[in-house]
């Protein structure tokens, strides 16, 4: 007998003659349940492992000097004052490197330490390994340099005709992409230029690590890392070893964005370690955080959308400047993507876009969730706010009219083959009721945009509602080889997953043991701490252990699920395919065989390895055409926000989301990542600007750069999840993370123009963007 689909994607067993029918209880474990996290009590209690929670004995305390100009030549750096003082163990600068000079995860053109050129605010100079912490700061500060200070250059406009920064010039890549006829023009075009400002990963801890020297002169790096075999080859590279005497172990991640590493820490552990013979330990003041780590882009956006009298797109010209700071870093791979989605999930018969990256004296660039793709969705999105004024449309219809759907082709000529529900997503926000309006009562004044004591008078308020499309790749793009290994062993009753996939909140850890509960019936599920002995797996961003990782835990559980089921389809004469497990149960199709996972298992050891490796991609050519990207993700988010337009305060009031997730894996994790990636759309919308003077970070803590809070971020409602599968990936899931932030900026921005009748063509929005002059 066949299984009949019980209406919930799950399948029902027919069961045979004479067995009774029997209330079937609900899985609690596998895909599809809200799985709680393993390590959720000890991050809620304070007691989880981070990085800066590391200790060995006989360690050493690391300090770091960096510079305090943007740019400038070093005339020359006198170590003898910190190497003198008690307590100091070792001194190293550029010269004590023995390996590659330069590094970079896209170009190799950022050196360990400074040689002879400074090129921004707070680049590492030099590194001191003492006994105690105190003392190998007030050590770094006695280093002695001398500067010869140069004029930065801070616009990345003017870096086209600055004097170069580095031997191969100031741009990092160009993309002249072109497609369709550039003589078509509309019946209306309107124009725009936007800017979008400096937002910072933030992670809630800190980068911290330890170093370990090895009895065979190598070294082991424990630290918070996203992609821990990158981080192995840089160091050995660096440290002038082979890359089997360098080991990464990934210890506790306090919170990331893809590779938000900061090397001028990673690296200077570890030469301070082999200096010295002692393990050293480094952990990070929340404002070297601020100077090491990599930012998101700061982007200028000059715009053009022609569209015909139906407010139909006939036509997109952009230009698009990103500015990567000092280095390159994967600012090339941050520019694919925002030329190749600067129309945003439309159809554009003809578009006609310019983008450089450029190099600055600026703080670095790098990747930071929906990098590029954040960027050119405010732009668009206040272009088709633009069109719709103009021809007197709806903002969600004149969207609804151009939406993407299967099938249609992306400006670098890709066909959309997986599932693109754009215009599904639109209605299902724009059809939610919304929230009720305020009252105007004196007892509901913290209501009110900028709280009880700035809020101005309750008649200047004026409520706005925004509407946004917002997409994003997924895993690595341009012909990245993107593959993952996963080993799954099964021992008595106890599955054990080998990834090197690290957990950054993300959810993989849980996912992976969703994933083999699901596939061989076995509830206790382990997976095992990550490190470089095991295969790579890549790093954790855009989705891709969800999706790579995740395919190769599922395959490996396949194969040792095959192997558990072979000696019982052979004793009883059936293939291995009319077998089932589920609640911890092998049957057969007929119900002649019965019998426990565990009783299967009795005396058993079963393991395999598998890996994962999605389709092949292909990089832009000269005119920016070729299929790209694996796959897509699309968002539709609804902003409601109240702008006192006299002072020009923002309160957000409602966030209605819809998303095409492909496939609900955990409905609560999948939640609090849409969740958290709102919170973050709203910083950058609103607060979050890492400011600079002349290259100089003005305010490299928390007081200064804010970060928006549970006052802030309203109730967000999740009001539609499209389960269309894609049929390439693993479980036909999709990332969830990065969409939301992407969209949120465009709504928030989009609702305040509603309120204020200003054109917003600022992130974040400042006040006197939002307040309108009064007579």
């Amino acid at each position: 007998m066949t299984g009949i689909a019980d209406g919930t994607g799950a399948a029902t067993a027919t069961p045979a003659a004479g067995v009774p029918l029997t209330p079937k209880e609900p899985p609690t474990i596998g895909l599809g349940m809200s799985l709680q996290p393993t390590d959720a009590a000890a991050k809620t209690s304070g007691t989880f492992p981070y990085a800066a929670d590391l200790w060995a004995e006989g360690l050493l305390w690391a300090a770091v000097l960096r510079s305090p100009h943007p740019h400038a030549r070093i005339v020359s750096i006198d170590t003898a004052p910190a190497a003198q003082m008690p307590g100091v163990r070792a001194v190293v600068t550029h010269a004590d490197v023995p390996g590659d000079a330069a590094h970079g995860r896209r170009v190799a053109d950022r050196p360990v330490f400074a040689k002879d050129l400074v090129r921004h605010h707070g680049e590492p100079i030099a590194a001191v390994a003492a006994d105690h912490p105190d003392t190998a700061r007030l050590a770094a500060a006695a280093i002695a340099v001398e500067y010869e200070v140069l004029e930065p250059v801070t616009d990345p406009e003017q870096a086209f005709g600055a004097e170069p920064l580095h031997p191969d010039g100031n741009l990092v890549r160009h993309i002249p992409l072109s497609f369709g006829d550039p003589d078509v023009v509309g019946e209306v075009i309107v124009e725009g230029l936007y800017r979008i400002g400096r937002q910072d990963p933030a992670p809630i801890g800190a980068e911290a690590g330890l170093a370990v020297p090895r009895p065979d002169g190598g070294v082991e790096i424990y630290t918070a890392s996203t992609d821990p075999h990158a981080d192995r080859d840089l160091a050995a590279a660096c440290f002038g070893l082979e890359p089997e005497r360098v080991k990464v172990v990934v210890t506790g991640v306090p919170g990331a964005m893809g590779e938000r590493e900061d090397p001028g820490m990673q690296l200077p552990l570890g030469l301070l370690a082999l200096r010295t013979g002692h393990p050293v330990k480094l952990a990070a003041t929340r404002e070297e955080s601020f100077l090491g780590h990599a930012h998101r882009h700061p982007t200028l956006l000059r715009y053009r959308h022609h569209a015909d009298a139906e407010g139909k797109l006939v036509k997109v010209e952009a230009q698009i400047l990103l500015d990567a700071g000092a280095y390159a870093d994967s600012s090339g791979d941050a520019l694919a993507a925002a030329v190749s989605f600067a129309c945003g999930p439309y159809v554009v018969p003809h578009a006609f876009i310019e983008g450089w990256a450029v190099r600055t004296n600026n703080p670095p660039s790098g990747h930071v969730r929906g990098e590029g793709a954040m960027q050119v969705c405010a732009a668009y999105e206040g272009q088709m706010d633009k069109l719709a004024a103009k021809l007197g449309l709806d903002p969600a219809e004149i969207r609804l009219r151009n939406a993407m759907a299967t099938g249609d082709l992306l400006p670098t000529g890709q066909t959309v083959t997986c599932p693109a529900p754009v215009a599904e997503l639109l209605r299902a926000v724009r059809d939610t009721p919304l929230p009720p309006l305020p009252k105007d009562d004196p007892e509901e004044e913290w209501l009110l945009p900028g709280g009880p004591e700035g809020a101005g008078d309750p008649g200047a308020v004026r409520r706005g509602v925004g509407y946004a499309l917002g997409m994003v790749h997924m895993l690595g793009a341009e012909g990245a080889d993107e593959v993952s290994t996963a080993t799954v062993k099964v021992t008595g009753s106890v599955a054990t997953v080998i990834c090197a996939a690290v957990e950054t909140g993300q959810g993989f850890t849980t996912l992976a043991r969703q994933i083999v509960q699901e596939i061989l019936g076995i509830e206790e599920v382990h997976v095992a701490p990550v490190d470089t002995d095991q295969p790579p797996a890549g790093p954790a961003a855009r989705g891709r252990h969800t999706w790579v990782s995740g395919g190769a835990v599922e395959r490996a559980a396949k194969m040792v699920r095959t192997q558990l089921l072979q000696p019982l389809a052979h004793k009883f004469g059936m293939s291995t395919e009319l077998l089932t497990i589920a609640d911890g149960k092998i049957t057969s199709y007929d119900g002649v065989l019965s019998t426990t996972v565990d009783e299967a298992l009795e005396g058993k050891e079963l393991w395999a390895t598998a890996q994962c490796r999605p389709h092949p991609t292909e990089p832009l050519d000269e005119t920016g055409q070729g299929d790209a990207f694996v796959g897509l993700a699309f968002c539709a988010i609804r902003a409601v926000v109240d702008v006192d337009i006299e002072i020009g305060a923002v309160r957000v009031v409602d966030m209605t989301i819809a998303q095409d997730v492909g496939r609900v894996l955990n409905p609560r994790q999948l939640a609090a990542r849409i969740e958290a990636g709102v919170a973050q759309g709203i910083g950058a919308a609103l607060t979050e600007n890492l400011r600079t003077s002349r290259g100089v970070i003005r305010h490299p803590d928390l007081t200064g750069y804010t970060l928006p809070t549970a006052v802030d971020v309203p109730d967000i409602r999740i009001v539609k999840l499209v389960e269309e599968r894609d049929v390439v990936a693993p479980f036909g899931a999709k990332a969830v993370s990065a969409v939301p932030v992407v969209t949120t900026p465009a709504a928030v921005a989009a609702a305040v123009r509603s309120a204020s009748g200003r054109p917003v063509n600022r992130l974040p929005i400042r006040p006197q963007a939002a307040a309108v002059n009064r007579a």
